[in-house]
């Protein structure tokens, strides 16, 4: 058998176990209404659209959020089914349910009730948590308990019922500040080319002479967008079965009874352009079977009722599917509904004032509320809808709600601004650039340094009207930044949960970043997972400012991680847990810093799942950082009036190491060579090329640097050798994984830590004994070891920090250890523990 709706297939003596439910009726078993969140069309391979069970062949859509997969034209029947991540105000919980989701499992997925293997690479099928990732069969899902865990991640997941969004007009991108630079989808209001529209893939115009081929509107709205979708049916149909066809194209299980076929003719409301758009309106006998390219047209609209039953929704019962059902005539109005609907609930006793009825359009993009007028004649109201859309009648219901006060509070995130600044002044240059209301607009935290401010907002249209202002705005030739960011109540977190905050740089690392994000969205709540390229980390750190106890997972290079560590050194002090570990997921070229705490020396495609596994068992270990001061004498270029004014100090920080001379040099030429063609830049190992060969030109040089530099190591003098490039190392991994110390044990010096307050200085004579140090047939050589340094630089020489490289100019560099150390995770040895979900 094979449903005529959503093409389910089954044998006839599997037809009594079937529990899926079709699509037709999918949107009345949604329990709380939640939007997708979908990004830019792609193409999907060997993946099934939820709607119509097809495989996605064209390009396709899929929610940023969930599994949900769905053809572009299947969009509109999508149920609003995604998962919940946080509270928003309407039907909040804190016991949270399995929340299912069928289809495009891997092939070696396995039931956890009956254990045998419930995936395909076929067709739709198996059932999967998307919280805990728990597998079932359709058959055997209904077995497992509905209570969710979260699984094995539990302790990293930040908590759905510890989130509090408002977001009313926000699309769900702004929601989970997801980036648009690649939408380049069509909106939901443009017209997504009608004839596409028309799931023109399932009904091939036929040549069958037998058959005709019809366009179907929904209704006024459809016809506004010209979209509709096209049906197939015999040349002499009767005018029933041309009406359950139009249903079943538009996903509707009503009975056809009540549903009526009208020609375009028969409508009065509609304007020309779009009559003359259609140019089959007339004509409608087109005669010859030639002219079959030119469908005719129709829209289904359904015959007025005297009265009818409607359901009503509880929005205040925690779980369960629970609505009563209500018969309404023409003389009920919104208020003797809710007269009626009271006594069914067990709230009889009390006041009709406090409750309104709330409309609720749960399409798949937007949950749409809209409260009804008191007044307002219930089957004015359905008849209205019914004539808009049919399909949107099908994904409406009715809630009874308690009037409460209602809060609005919108957190908006701006960036981007003039640093060091007081509360007044960034309100002030906030009220010049975006006219900012300050009756509902008010500051709540200032980030002096980095130059943000958190506003927080109690009007939606408001919020909405500074977040896109701010975009296109800059202050002092810098855009501003703006997002959305969620509140987390800190006392809903459970003791035992340690959510892990995640930064990725999508643009490290071959750009396997925007897959990490997608995956780690999934994996665990998408509020605690945040892109680098949309205001840096300190979204994210404000974020959990006040979580007890977290943990930081940096997907990029050693240059990413080095920005967030100096990050968090900025903002520790607003932190509740002032000193949250770090582990790293390689991105980028050298990931020295990755090697050394066993992370690899780079991402190569492993599970997400598995790498937070990882996360989870890591052991804690401390880090030195250190600061170094560049104190150039020598004025800059360029100096006004005569007066030569010297550059101030330039501080930075390091974590792995800081080169002077020739290491510096091809850092810096291989920095240009990027800069002037960044496109080429995509992979590890064309970029590993380029060092080479920019290696290669330089064999030849001799400079002498020990004539250059002076070297002071915690107060004495120390004599240099003759050498081209002078190292200063915290890390025992150098340019991508050479042991520049050598292992050898030495009397002179201590065995080198990373956490021992101590710096190891080595010297190169040039480039061939560089290549030599990488390729491990050699070590540099030892220099000393020590915790305070300073260098004296004679002439200008080239410098990097970090991978970070510029020319310095004579002038003084120390170098002494930063504040506290940091935590870092460093992956165990031990093989992963079996841990079921």
């Amino acid at each position: 058998f094979i449903s005529t709706v959503c093409n389910f297939m089954s044998h006839e003596k599997c037809l009594k176990n079937v529990k899926i439910p079709c699509s037709c009726i999918a949107p009345s078993l949604v329990m709380v209404p939640v939007a997708h969140c979908f990004g830019p069309p792609g193409h999907y391979k060997r993946k099934f659209c939820t709607v119509c069970r097809k495989s996605l062949e064209s390009p396709a859509f899929r929610c940023e959020v969930c599994e949900l997969h769905v053809h572009t034209d299947c969009i509109l029947f999508a149920c609003s089914d995604c998962r919940q991540c946080h509270q928003d105000g309407h039907q909040d919980h804190d016991t949270y349910h399995h929340h299912w989701r069928e289809g495009n499992l891997s092939s070696s997925a396995r039931c956890e009730v009956c254990k045998k293997t419930c995936g395909s690479s076929e067709v739709l099928s198996g059932m999967r948590c998307e919280w805990c990732g728990i597998l079932a069969h359709a058959a055997c899902y209904i077995i497992v308990t509905p209570e969710c865990t979260f699984g094995r991640l539990r302790n990293m997941i930040l908590p759905p019922s510890s989130v509090q969004l408002f977001s009313r007009n926000f699309s769900k991108l702004h929601c989970f500040r997801i980036s648009e630079n690649l939408q380049t989808e069509p909106d939901e209001d443009d017209d997504i080319d009608g004839s596409t529209q028309g799931s023109g893939k399932d009904v091939q115009i036929s040549a069958d002479s037998s058959k005709q081929t019809l366009k179907i509107f929904d209704g006024n709205d459809a016809v506004k967008r010209n979209q509709f979708r096209l049906i197939s049916v015999p040349r002499i149909a009767k005018n029933e079965e041309v009406v359950e066809a139009a249903l079943r194209a538009y996903y509707i299980n009503d009975d056809q009874q009540e549903y009526e076929l009208q020609t375009f003719t028969q409508q009065a409301l509609l304007s020309d352009d779009v009559i003359n758009r259609n140019n089959v309106a007339e004509d409608s006998n087109l005669g010859s079977v030639f002219r079959e390219s030119v469908p005719e047209a129709w829209i289904i609209r359904a015959k007025p009722k005297d009265e009818e039953v409607i359901r009503i929704y509880p929005a205040w019962l925690k779980v369960g599917m629970a609505y009563v059902s209500l018969r309404v005539n023409k003389d009920s109005t919104t208020q003797t509904v809710i007269k009626e609907v009271l006594p069914l609930l067990g709230r009889q006793t009390e006041c009709l004032q406090n409750f309104k009825l709330v409309e609720v359009l749960m399409g798949s993009k937007q949950v749409q509320r809209m409260v009804l007028d008191n007044q307002e004649l219930i089957l004015n109201r359905l008849k209205d809808i019914r004539k808009i859309s049919i399909r949107q009648m099908n994904q409406t219901r009715f809630y009874i709600v308690e009037n409460s006060k209602s809060i609005v509070r919108v957190n908006l995130f701006v960036g981007g601004l003039p640093p060091q600044l007081s509360s007044e002044e960034y309100t002030n240059i906030l009220k010049d650039e975006l006219a900012i209301k300050t009756n509902v607009v008010s500051v709540s935290h200032v980030y002096q340094a980095q130059g943000a401010v958190v506003l927080e907002i109690s009007c939606f249209s408001e919020a909405e009207r500074i977040y896109m202002l701010a975009k296109d705005t800059t202050v002092n030739d810098k855009p501003l930044n703006a997002m959305v960011i969620p509140e987390v109540m800190a006392s809903k977190i459970p003791q035992n949960c340690c959510p892990l905050l995640v930064f990725v740089n999508p643009k490290s690392g071959g750009l396997k970043g925007r897959d990490l994000l997608y995956s780690f969205r999934k994996l665990l709540n998408p509020h605690q997972v945040f892109e680098l390229t949309n205001g840096g980390p300190l979204p994210g750190f404000h974020t959990f400012s006040k979580v007890p106890s977290f943990r930081v997972l940096v997907c990029g290079g050693d240059g990413t991680v080095g920005w967030v560590l100096g990050a968090l050194e900025e903002i520790r002090h607003k932190l509740v847990c002032s000193e949250p570990s770090v582990a790293i997921l390689p991105l980028g070229t050298g990931n020295d810093l990755g090697r050394v705490l066993r992370w690899g020396a780079g991402y190569s495609g492993e599970d997400p799942y598995s790498i937070l596994i990882s996360v989870d068992e890591a052991d804690d270990v401390l880090m030195d950082r250190w600061t170094i001061l560049l104190d150039a004498e020598e004025p800059a270029e360029g100096t006004e009036n005569g007066v030569a004014e010297p550059e101030p100090p330039k501080i930075v920080q390091m974590n792995n190491y800081c080169g002077l001379g020739i290491d510096a040099e091809l850092s810096l030429d291989f920095h240009h060579a990027r800069e002037e063609e960044p496109g080429k830049f995509n992979s590890r190992f064309h970029n590993k090329g380029v060092y080479v060969k920019v290696g290669l030109q330089k064999i030849s040089h001799t400079r002498n640097l020990h004539k250059d530099i002076k070297l002071q190591v915690d107060q004495h003098e120390v004599e240099l050798p003759s050498i081209e490039g002078l190292i200063f190392i915290n890390i025992p991994s150098w340019g991508s994984g050479a042991d520049l110390w050598g292992s050898e044990s030495d009397n002179r010096f201590e065995k080198p830590r990373i956490d021992d307050g101590l710096l190891e200085v080595v010297g190169v004579t040039g480039v061939v004994h560089m290549g030599q140090v990488q390729g491990g047939f050699r070590s540099g050589i030892r220099i000393a070891q020590g915790s305070y340094f300073r260098v004296t630089l004679l002439k200008p020489i080239p410098v990097q920090v970090d991978g970070e490289p510029w020319i310095q100019a004579p002038g003084q560099i120390i170098i002494s250890a930063a504040g506290p150390k940091v935590h870092m995770l460093k992956k165990s040895k031990q093989k992963q523990k079996k841990t079921g979900s």
